[in-house]
């Protein structure tokens, strides 16, 4: 009995540590967008970077995460690009674009004023 209290009391810990899919779509772009300002990557390593480095509580799967590529892609501020991989299937990379480039620091100030906001309001700060 005490085994079963203690793996429902992690599964619910590790449960807490992600963020909402709600929440994380919405700041996928930023994410995407900051990421490839770095250096371009294939899709499957944006993915992978997005979860290390936010300590797995971004979480974002290739079937969620191409179809923001592909309207970044679409909207000019990221640009893909074929390579070929010899070990496997060729990789499409994706790089900032000047557009995509111009759009990262009004997004990244929008969201310090959002956060900010939340701030204010609930005390995120201190909880």
């Amino acid at each position: 009995m005490l085994t079963k209290t203690l793996e429902y009391r992690i599964s619910i810990f590790i449960m807490t540590k992600r963020i909402r899919s709600k929440i994380a779509r919405g700041s996928a772009e930023l994410a995407i967008l900051a990421l490839l300002a770095e250096q371009p990557l294939y899709g499957f390593e944006i993915s992978k970077r997005i979860e290390e480095r936010t300590g797995g509580a971004l979480h974002f799967t290739l079937a969620s995460l191409y179809p923001m590529l592909y309207d970044l892609e679409k909207r000019g501020w990221v640009a893909g690009r074929w390579e070929a991989n010899h070990a496997g299937r060729d990789r499409r990379y994706y790089g900032l674009t000047p557009a995509g480039k111009k759009q990262l620091t009004p997004l990244r100030q929008e969201w310090g004023i959002f956060f900010q906001a939340l701030d204010q309001l609930a005390g995120l700060i201190n909880a």
